[in-house]
């Protein structure tokens, strides 16, 4: 860690000297000084941080993944989970939320190349008119409007434990009143990882070590398509297409190792999984925007679909090796599954000011429709097995809801807006096989109120509070049995409740720089990961013997959270605008003891923790068209009922050369070269403990080309401050 932040404090130090003495010596000779105004890289509004990344050297080479794990406030864990400042989010693309969660959002958010990022905006305290419980990431992509045809292609290769290809283009023709993009991608990427868990349970002072290698390897094309037309000055219509194939193999290796109470050897297995899948997805929008810029009318009108395939089919082989020493012969079992989602939506948004008291006015509603199946089909070398081998499980729900939102200024000095939010949702659960269902249906009003105070262009302070509701995944729900590649067992659970929010947020700024804020979050219920043990006759077994396994589901769990947060950001810049500097540090307080009591939790009932990140950039080093840009992040990943027992150093650097006359850029990037990120925690369940550690791929080098051509005019932003801050989610 020394390493690091000396080598950034003399990257940085040196940077400034050597521009400062060159800037000196060039300075007799200037006559006429033309300003250009840029946005500073972070931007801290009342609601939000936004990233702008437009210009910045860190998207060469990149996928909008990569770029969002650099992003302020943004953490992402050694599971692909995605959070900010420490909370859940939601994330939307261009204002339309995205379908995907978890391990799907990150390969799909892959295949879309950094270079078309305008910002992303990481929005804190969303108003009612988002979706979403906790917070919300709006990645917001570029539009070029000058006229004719214009694009760029990029090559990109990267050296991890293993080598990894990807490359992209992106087309933009503009005639008149009529837009095109085509964005197209394909990755052929190789992923390898590392996991080792110690697991001791209370029930018999037992002990099981595993020890798991795992290796992916997916390729992976996309494209998407975007047109839209002017109708004239006030309505623009348009559609969205989208299409996302990735093909993947995978091969996991545990060793597993049972001591008992004594830590006597007990037995061993060896478990090897072998999985080839293939997953599509393809996204639909039709819209139209009415937009009135001297009455600021907006009328937002959204119609789509979206549908994702995953068909995967895994192939295990356990070997067993009891205490005698006798080796059984390897039991084999297959898995064959073809999960579906369907999703039909329509949202409608509505703004306008409210005569002439500076007051405006925002409405809209939104339903959805989901019919989901998840089929599964186990393959197994014996018939003696309690285990059920194939079941069909259906979900579907329709969410329909409603919000207001008003806010006015008063005195040219109070901001404030206050919102409602009312969502309705009925849904349904079934299994063919099994027989087992549920039926539920519940409404819930979300209210949200914001208070800005500027006392002075320097100094203004801010009050926001949310209520938020947080649904289960589909997926959750399911409580077919299913093997792991690790030896355990995993399932959902039907009877699965959302889980319930309140947020408050206060935010002080001094001189537009230096930003000071406290967060409170409460909940009073929540659902994690449950561990419980069963005799059965396991499938993939040698003779399929009875013996106790250990399961694993999501869980209702009741009992009062307590969240205190303390976070200080500034962003400065230096040498003209060509210096950029953002530093942010948190501290985490969490109050579990009320929780852990009611369920017998034995983990520490209070956690203190701190991270923090830094970004750096540096434009035009020695007027040589040489950008340079590093991201540091320290980050303990503590969360819920898991508690980190290190502190992980992530770090990337990077240098872009730029070739104006050719239009071609050269990248290099350096990732966690210093040292290698290790996921270590300890996780408190009803059942035990488990040590987890994990070390992920996150190190190596890549090396990319850019070739541009055609007028890369960017069109500006003609969005009101009504708009902007409002958001809109699609």
């Amino acid at each position: 860690m020394k390493i690091i932040i000396c080598t950034i404090a003399i990257l940085t130090s040196s940077l400034v000297l050597s521009q400062a003495k060159k800037d000196t010596v060039k300075q007799k000779d200037i006559e006429a000084v033309t300003l250009v105004v840029r946005k500073p890289t972070v931007e801290s509004k009342v609601d939000r941080t936004v990233f702008n990344v437009a210009n910045s050297s860190i998207l060469a080479g990149n996928t909008t993944w990569d770029v969002l794990r650099m992003t302020p406030l943004v953490s992402i864990d050694n599971n692909d989970n995605i959070k900010a400042e420490g909370d859940k989010v939601t994330v939307y693309i261009n204002d339309r939320k995205s379908v995907f969660t978890g391990k799907e959002l990150k390969e799909y958010l892959a295949t879309i190349p950094a270079d078309n990022l305008m910002k992303i905006e990481v929005i804190t305290s969303p108003s009612s008119r988002y979706e979403s419980a906790g917070s919300v990431i709006n990645i917001v992509l570029k539009k070029r409007d000058d006229e004719g045809m214009k694009g760029s292609v990029t090559l990109n290769n990267r050296q991890n434990r293993k080598n990894s290809q990807y490359t992209n283009f992106n087309l933009n023709y503009h005639k008149e009143k009529f837009t095109q993009t085509v964005i197209g991608s394909y990755s052929d990427n190789t992923w390898s990882q590392g996991n080792s868990s110690i697991y001791n349970f209370y029930k018999d002072n037992s002990v099981r070590t595993i020890n798991n290698q795992n290796i992916d390897r997916s390729k992976s094309p996309s494209i998407s398509s975007t047109s839209e037309f002017e109708l004239n000055d006030k309505n623009n219509i348009g559609v969205i297409l989208e299409y996302y194939q990735s093909k993947r193999s995978s091969l996991s290796d545990a060793e597993g190792i049972n001591y008992d109470s004594n830590y006597g050897f007990r037995d061993s297995y060896n478990r090897i999984q072998d999985l080839n899948g293939m997953s599509r997805t393809l996204g639909t929008n039709v819209f139209y925007k009415y937009y009135d810029k001297e009455k600021n009318r907006i009328l937002d009108i959204n119609i789509g679909t979206n549908y994702d395939s995953q068909k995967d089919l895994s192939n295990f082989v356990t070997t067993t090796n009891p205490a005698t020493g006798t080796d059984l012969t390897p039991g084999e079992i297959g898995i064959d599954s073809h999960n579906q989602t369907r999703n039909y939506y329509l949202k409608i948004d509505y703004t306008q000011p409210l005569g002439k008291s500076g007051g405006s006015f925002e409405i809209g509603g939104k339903t959805d429709f989901n019919n989901n199946v998840a089929p599964y089909d186990i393959l197994v070398n014996t018939k003696n097995s309690s285990v059920r081998t194939y079941d069909n499980f259906h979900y579907q729900d329709n969410i329909s809801s409603l919000y207001a939102n008003y806010s006015k200024t008063f005195f040219k000095k109070l901001e404030t807006r206050i919102g409602i939010r009312y969502e309705y949702i009925s849904f349904k659960l079934r299994q063919d096989i099994a027989g087992t269902s549920r039926k539920d249906s519940y409404g819930t009003f979300l209210p949200n109120i914001l208070v800005k105070y500027s006392f002075s262009d320097k100094y203004d302070l801010s009050l926001t509070y949310n209520r938020n509701i947080w649904r289960p995944w589909y997926t959750e729900f399911n409580p077919f049995l299913l093997p792991n590649s690790d030896g355990f067992y995993s399932r959902g659970n039907m009877d699965l409740q959302p889980n319930p929010s309140d947020r408050l947020l206060l935010k002080f700024g001094v001189l537009k720089k230096y930003f000071l804020s406290a967060r409170y979050m409460y909940t009073d219920q929540d659902y994690w990961t449950t561990y419980t043990t069963e005799k059965i006759n396991t499938p993939g077994d040698p003779q399929s013997p009875t013996k106790e396994i250990t399961i694993t589901y999501p869980g209702n769990f009741s009992g009062k959270v307590q969240k205190y947060y303390l976070f200080a950001n500034t962003n400065q810049t230096f040498l003209k605008n060509k210096l950029n500097v953002n530093v942010g540090f948190g501290w985490y307080y969490i109050d579990n003891s009320d929780f852990n009591e009611k369920n017998k939790l034995e983990g520490a009932k209070y956690i203190s923790y701190w991270g923090g990140s830094t970004n750096i950039s540096y434009t035009n080093l020695f007027n040589k068209n040489i950008n340079l840009s590093a991201w540091v992040e320290i980050s303990n990943q503590n969360n819920g009922n898991s508690y980190a027992n290190k502190t992980n150093v992530f770090h990337n650097i990077s240098m872009t050369k730029i070739f104006p006359k050719t239009q071609m850029e050269v990248s290099l990037q350096l990732m966690n070269i210093f040292q290698r990120p290790n996921f270590d925690s300890t996780t408190f369940n009803q059942v035990g403990t488990v040590r987890n550690s994990t070390q992920s791929d996150w190190y190596g080098f890549s090396l990319s080309f850019v070739k541009r051509f055609g007028n890369q005019k960017v069109k500006a932003n003609t969005k009101t401050d009504v708009e902007k801050g409002g958001g809109g989610g699609k």
